[in-house]
């Protein structure tokens, strides 16, 4: 189970940052907030890519990167929304 929990932790900062590298604009976040919308990306992208039926590993990944950038454009709509 710990070793489930620290690959979605590891994973999700790792397509967190990578939606962040690709996303253009600056994206004041701490690293917290972007391991857990990398982690929200990941469940996400693979929620979809089994309703898609992608199998290769490679497209999942892609597909959670791009979910993560599509959370993080939301996020920053609802944030300028409070301000």
């Amino acid at each position: 189970m710990f070793n489930g929990i620290l690959g979605y932790i590891i994973g999700g900062a790792v397509i967190g940052i990578l939606a962040r590298f690709f996303k253009p604009g600056a994206d004041p976040m701490g690293w917290i907030l972007t391991i857990l919308l990398g982690i929200a990306g990941a469940v996400v992208g693979g929620y979809l890519s089994g309703m898609l039926g992608v199998t290769s590993r490679f497209l999942v990944w892609v597909i959670a990167i791009v979910a993560a950038i599509v959370l993080l454009f939301i996020y920053e709509m609802l944030r300028k929304k409070k301000s």
